[in-house]
C-alpha cells in the first residue's frame, strides 16, 4: 500500500512550509489539498506557494483551472490519486498540504462522491436547488435538509450556501442521507499531520497575512477577478476575493472589506479545525509557540516509514 503523508491545519498556520521542508527531507513531491490554488491568475490571494519557496521541490494540482472553472472534491480526489501513484512509482515520497477538509477526506477516507459525468448529469437537480436558494435564502435550504437529514444539517452552517445545495443534491439523487454517503476502503496508508497554536495567535497571524496580502497586491488581483465577472465565477467565491466585490461595486469602503476579509479568514479557520478535529485521526503540533519542533515530527515520520 503507497504511503502518503498529508498535512492539515488552518489557514497561516505554516502548512506549506512544513510540507517543503519534509519534501526535502524525505525525497517527496507535494500535492495541493487546497479548493482555490488551482486556479491560474489568483496567487496572492490564495497564498500560493512561490517558485522560490518551492526550493526545487515539484508541486502538484496548482495554476490547473481557469477561475470560470468548477472545481470539486470528485476532481480533487481523482487527480490526488493519480499523483500519488505517479511520485511512488517514482520511488519519491507523496506529501499533500492544503486546508480543504472535504477535499482531504474525500481522499484518505476514500469517500464515494461520483465523478465528472454524474456531475453533468446532475446539473438540472443542482441548478434547481440553486434557483430555490436565491428565491428562498439559505435559511430555507437548511431547513429542509434539517427535515431530511439531521446529522448533515448539524455540520453544514447555514451561511454555507454551496454545501447545503450539494447536500440537497446529493439526497435527491441517491435518496439517502447526505450523512450516510457510502466510503470504500482506504487505497493507501496515510500518516494525518496537524498544525495549530494559539487561537489568539492564530488570529495575529491571520490578519498580519491579509495586512501582506493587501502590500502584494490583492486589491488589483481581486479587482482583475471581479472584471472578468468573479461574481458569478466558481473562483469568486473564494475568501480574499468576494469580500472585495463590495467595494468595486461602491458598497462598501476599502478598510471595511479588508477587514471582512480578516474577519472571514479567522472564522474560516475555526471551521477547519472544526472539521479536521471531529472527522480525521490527525496527529498535532504547535510549530509556532515551539511547543513541538520539526524533529519531532521527522522522527514521527520516520518511525511510520519504517513499518
Amino acid at each position: 500500500m503507497d504511503k502518503v503523508i498529508v498535512i492539515v491545519g488552518p489557514t497561516a498556520v505554516g502548512k506549506t512550509a512544513l510540507s517543503i521542508e519534509l519534501a526535502r527531507q524525505e525525497g517527496g513531491e507535494v500535492i495541493s489539498g487546497d479548493s482555490m490554488q488551482v486556479y491560474r491568475h489568483l496567487d496572492i490571494g490564495t497564498a500560493k506557494v512561490t517558485p522560490a519557496e518551492m526550493a526545487g521541490v515539484p508541486h502538484h494540482l496548482i495554476d490547473i483551472c481557469d477561475v470560470d472553472e468548477q472545481y470539486s472534491a470528485a476532481r480533487f480526489k481523482q487527480a490526488a490519486s493519480h499523483w500519488i501513484k505517479d511520485i511512488r512509482r517514482r520511488h519519491r515520497l507523496p506529501i499533500i498540504a492544503g486546508g480543504t477538509g472535504l477535499y482531504i477526506q474525500s481522499l484518505t477516507d476514500n469517500l464515494a462522491l461520483g465523478n465528472d459525468q454524474d456531475a453533468a448529469g446532475d446539473a438540472s437537480i443542482r441548478a434547481r436547488w440553486e434557483r430555490i436558494a436565491a428565491a428562498e435564502g439559505n435559511a430555507y435550504l437548511w431547513q429542509r435538509l434539517a427535515e431530511l437529514d439531521p446529522a448533515a444539517s448539524e455540520k453544514i452552517p447555514v451561511g454555507n450556501r454551496r454545501r447545503l445545495v450539494r447536500a440537497l443534491e446529493v439526497i435527491e439523487k441517491t435518496g439517502r442521507p447526505f450523512s450516510q454517503q457510502p466510503q470504500g476502503d482506504r487505497q493507501a496508508d496515510f500518516l494525518l499531520l496537524g498544525l495549530n497554536t494559539a487561537r489568539q495567535v492564530l488570529y495575529d497571524r491571520i490578519n498580519a497575512r491579509v495586512d501582506q496580502m493587501v502590500s502584494q497586491g490583492l486589491v488589483e488581483e481581486a479587482r482583475w477577478l471581479y472584471q472578468q465577472g468573479g461574481v458569478t465565477l466558481p473562483a469568486g467565491k473564494g475568501i480574499g476575493y468576494h469580500e472585495l466585490f463590495d467595494y468595486f461595486a461602491g458598497r462598501s469602503s476599502l478598510a471595511a472589506a479588508i477587514d471582512k476579509v480578516k474577519l472571514d479568514s479567522r472564522h474560516y479557520a475555526k471551521r477547519q479545525l472544526t472539521w479536521f478535529r471531529n472527522r480525521m485521526p490527525v496527529h498535532w503540533f504547535d510549530l509556532v509557540s515551539g511547543q513541538d519542533t520539526i524533529q519531532d515530527i521527522k522522527l514521527l515520520v520516520d518511525d511510520w516509514l519504517k513499518k
